[in-house]
């Protein structure tokens, strides 16, 4: 390989940002801030969480029942 071209490697800490956990691993970066990590991420933990509470469904839902209200007080 050639010399001082390749980055610095070293230990670094990953940071969770939502539930705290920290974990080492090696990177060329000293430190690490994450969204999720796997001991909060749904995928992993089974549990969903809904950043969302109205999906497009519910809003088009909401929508056709405030027109059939309409329709049926001009009547």
């Amino acid at each position: 390989m050639k010399k001082d071209i390749h980055p610095e490697y070293h230990k670094c800490t990953v940071t969770c940002v939502s539930c705290g956990a920290t974990f080492e691993t090696g990177s060329t970066m000293k430190e690490i801030k994450v969204d999720t990590c796997s001991n909060c991420h749904p995928f992993y933990t089974g549990k969903q969480r809904f950043v969302q509470s109205d999906g497009r469904i519910d809003k088009f839902n909401k929508k056709l029942a405030k027109a059939e209200a309409a329709k049926s007080n001009e009547k």
